[in-house]
């Protein structure tokens, strides 16, 4: 079992930016590809990014591509999205999310992944 933990979400201004942490435990984090992905109200959840295990590869929707970093500190079992330039549509609640099967490649899609966070909610105003 793994056990996820998000924080760092809030409420700023558009155009500010945030860093958001997920905390796993467990003592093979770095096996695991982690994603982000969030849930706006009304809204399908939707794939912002994902990071291999080692963190070699990085995977981005468009939407976010350019602006969304993930990272990940495997040595203290956290990953990370830096958030610049947020616009009033990246509002939602964001969650982490492990896929703990070993892949070729890591995937996109959130019925793949098995550990969930509980998400934190990112507000951003016009």
């Amino acid at each position: 079992q793994v056990q996820l933990v998000e924080s760092g979400g809030g409420l700023v201004q558009a155009g500010a930016f945030l860093r958001l942490s997920c905390a796993a435990s467990g003592r093979t984090f770095s096996s695991y590809a982690m994603g982000w992905f969030r849930q706006a109200p009304g809204k399908e959840r939707e794939f912002v990014a994902a990071i291999s295990g080692s963190g070699g590869s990085t995977y981005y929707a468009d939407s976010v591509k350019g602006r969304f970093t993930i990272s990940r500190d495997n040595a203290k079992n956290t990953v990370y999205l830096q958030m610049n330039s947020l616009k009033p549509e990246d509002t939602a609640v964001y969650y982490c999310a492990a896929d703990a099967r070993p892949r070729m490649m890591v995937v996109t899609t959130a019925y793949e992944y098995d550990y969930w966070g509980q998400g934190t909610q990112v507000t951003v105003s016009s």
